[in-house]
């Protein structure tokens, strides 16, 4: 029986097949990172940080890949989920390159925040999030292929579905006040 191709390696297969070296991992964090800065869902912006992680302008099918990624993931942000889906290798990929896309993932998130956070004044919990994630970035060659591995990533995988909604939603919080202060003149 065939192993059903995944989301993510259909997007790196179209990746890679129009010479992006970057993983879908790393651009799903990116865009995740980016848009839990409170920047908003302009696919324009998203397309022009995106071509700076794929090193060139994607071309139309990768545009398209890239746009559509982007609604999935304004979807999770602004719905009532309390959980993302990371774009990650299947659970069926060997444990050490999941391990390596979730790396890519929380570096990606990590650069697409930082790129975008100027100004903002994060709480504790939140700096502690972004913390987390630059420990997980450097952690993944620890996980080994064992139960307690795979346990191990299960509860990493977990943890980063609901971080970037903690994230995501403070952004929001810090945004709305200003947005509905009246004028001074």
């Amino acid at each position: 029986m065939p192993i059903q191709n995944s989301p993510y390696d259909a997007f790196s297969k179209l990746l890679s097949a129009s010479g992006h070296s970057c993983s879908p991992a790393e651009l799903h964090g990116v865009l995740l990172g980016r848009s839990c800065t409170g920047v908003g869902f302009d696919a324009d912006n998203w397309l022009a940080d995106a071509a700076e992680v794929l090193e060139t302008e994607p071309v139309d099918n990768v545009r398209n890949a890239l746009i559509g990624l982007q609604e999935m993931v304004k979807g999770e942000l602004t719905g009532d989920d309390i959980a993302v889906v990371l774009l990650l290798p299947s659970d069926d990929a060997p444990l050490a390159e999941r391990a390596a896309a979730l790396g890519e993932w929380c570096k990606g998130f990590l650069t697409g925040f930082g790129v975008n956070s100027g100004g903002l004044e994060l709480s504790t919990d939140a700096q502690e999030v972004l913390q987390d994630l630059a420990a997980i970035s450097q952690v993944q060659d620890a996980l080994e292929e064992s139960e307690d591995g795979e346990g191990d990533y299960m509860e990493v995988m977990e943890y980063l579905r609901v971080a970037p909604l903690l994230l995501f939603t403070e952004t929001k919080k810090s945004a709305e006040p200003a947005a509905i202060k009246p004028s001074l003149h």
